[in-house]
């Protein structure tokens, strides 16, 4: 491929997507890690023709190829050949092509969402209604595709560094009272969302309070050791 040619090279966005996530802060660092978050993916007018999406009702999973558009509003301009990955503790340092940071040449991500059900917007067309994204709200999307499991599971593989750690999950200790501040809906995907440990990787400090957004709540916790507590539940009015 020549200069010329690289030149040209561009994407269209054909959706975005919307979720909970109003900040990077609390969002899953993988896809499928809090199954019950939602997302609707609405497209944009170009791409609202009915049979752009004919047959997409027959797969369980879809692939979205979307753009880390936070990164791009950042003053970040330069790319590192490595990263710290917050598995590792944000300490030990890897190839950033060995990872799935979102600090990258090129600021493309690649999620893999279960398809809940299609429904009719009058105003937006057909919206996709997934589960288990990890995209923040507004999210720019430049390609669906389905997921084929005889060609996409590869059963027995080797994960990296990451395979040891993924099953490592905080208990998170949610008090009653609170829990019933929020929606119903919003429950298992907030416990889901907290046992991942969304803190900081390098930082530790059992006195902290942290705060994770989920559509209109900010929820306020501490975690000692291995457990979390959630000790707030604050409802963010609307202007």
């Amino acid at each position: 491929m020549n200069d010329e040619q690289k030149a040209v090279l561009n994407f269209t966005q054909i959706a975005h997507i919307e979720t909970g996530f109003k900040e990077k802060f609390g969002i899953p660092r993988q896809s499928g890690l809090a199954p019950d978050t939602f997302g609707r993916i609405i497209f944009e007018p170009e791409f609202r023709h009915p049979d752009a999406i004919k047959g997409i009702e027959e797969y369980d999973y879809l692939w979205l190829l979307f753009i880390f558009s936070e990164n791009i509003k950042s003053d970040r301009k330069k790319w590192n050949a490595t990263v710290t990955p917050p598995k590792l503790g944000g300490k030990e340092r890897r190839g950033v092509f060995a990872t799935r940071s979102p600090f990258r040449p090129n600021p493309i991500g690649l999620s893999c969402v279960r398809l809940e059900e299609i429904v009719t917007d009058e105003k937006k067309g057909h919206v996709l209604i997934v589960s288990g994204a990890d995209l923040l709200n507004g999210t720019p999307i430049v390609d669906i595709k389905p997921y084929i499991p005889y060609a996409d599971a590869r059963p027995g593989v080797r994960g990296g560094f990451g395979e040891n750690l993924s099953d490592k999950r905080l208990e998170v200790v949610f008090p009653e009272e609170l829990k019933k501040q929020l929606p119903i809906g919003y429950r298992n995907a907030v416990v889901q969302i907290l046992e991942q440990d969304p803190r900081t990787a390098f930082i530790h400090d059992e006195e902290r309070v942290w705060g994770v957004f989920y559509y209109d709540y900010n929820i306020r916790f501490k975690v000692r050791g291995s457990i979390l507590t959630v000790c707030g539940v604050e409802e963010i009015l609307k202007d």
